[in-house]
Order: structure tokens, then sequence, then C-alpha cells
């Protein structure tokens, strides 16, 4: 019998983390078991444990994978305001709360996560710190390292929570208030630094 190489491996572990990635941010992480991933993902429920210690180990890699992800984005940007206002807008979108799936870990999954194991809380915790840590390289430099850093947790926490609650809210037009407010509070914040 004959045993795929390590790519293959690679490679199914990566479709089973984006399968993973997609069906915990529509259904949660407590409403994602995983026979629903490995079913997305195309494999047998006994592919998952050659990859997989568990359905914890899974979660922390994913928010893991998708934290990374999105540190990227951030700071394949230009190191420019008007680049982190384009980004703010984006984020803020109808677009961006019409898609769950395919949208932010955090603001999909964060009430969970404070419940989760501790593997996957330390995936958390060093995935938005280092988002946060890119927001801050794109601030002005005419504010101190600190200001830079305070602003940059007001920022992530205000796209965070408005997205939440513009997804929450379903009149369609009060969530798109909800989300031009967040967009008002996050650029009230990019002022301050000027």
């Amino acid at each position: 019998m004959a045993r795929y190489g390590a790519e293959h491996k690679m490679e199914t572990r990566r479709r089973i983390i984006t399968a993973a990635s997609r069906r915990l941010k529509q259904d949660g992480i407590d409403g994602s078991g995983i026979a629903a991933v490995m079913s997305d993902a195309s494999l047998t429920n006994g592919a998952f444990y050659a990859h997989f210690g568990s359905k914890d180990d899974l979660v922390a890699n994913v928010i893991a994978d998708q934290l990374e992800q999105q540190r990227a984005a951030i700071s394949a940007l230009p190191a420019d305001r008007d680049s982190l206002e384009g980004y703010i807008r984006g984020y803020l979108s109808t677009e961006h709360r019409d898609n769950q799936p395919d949208g932010c870990p955090t603001a999909a999954l964060l009430s969970e996560i404070g419940r989760c194991a501790d593997v996957v809380k330390d995936a958390y915790s060093t995935g938005a710190q280092s988002i946060v840590h890119e927001i801050a390289a794109h601030l002005p430099v005419v504010a101190s390292e600190a200001d830079r850093t305070q602003a940059a947790w007001g920022l992530f926490s205000i796209l965070v929570t408005s997205l939440q609650l513009s997804r929450a809210i379903a009149d369609p037009e009060a969530s798109a208030q909800v989300l031009d407010a967040g967009i008002n509070n996050a650029l009230r914040v990019l002022e301050t630094l000027n």
C-alpha cells in the first residue's frame, strides 16, 4: 500500500484548516463538529487524527492561521493614513458584514474563544497582539510607541465590536448605521494621532 508524501499531507492539512475556518465562523466553535468539518473538506472523519490531536488543536490552528492572514493583509498595506482608512472602510463594509464565513475570525468567534481551552486562547492572544502591532506600525510616527499601541487596541476594538453589533441587528438600515458609526469612531481615533 503506497503512503502519501509530506506534500500531500500538508495539502490535506490545509484543506481541513480552510474548511474548518469557514465552518467555525459560520456555525461557531460549539456548533461545528469534526464530522461537518471533514465533510466540508471532502475527507473521512478518520483522516482528522492524522493531522490534529483534538478539536481544540484544530481550533487553535485555525485561529492562528486566520489571524496570521489578517496580520499579513494589514502588513501589506502602504504605511499611510489613506491605506489604513481604506482598510477600516473595507472591514466595516456591508460586504464584510454579510460574508461571515470568509470574514474576520475575531468578530465571528470572540464570544466563544474566552470559554475555550488555553491552547485556543493562547493562539488567539498571540494572533491578536500581532494584528495590533501591525496596526500600530501603520499609525503616524509623530505619536509615541505607547500612544500608537493604545490607539491600535482602540481601533481593533472599534472594528470588531462594530462588526459584531451590525451582524446582530436585523434591521438593515440600523445595521448600516452601526457600520457608519464604527467608521466615524475609528477615524476619530486616527485624527487624535495627527
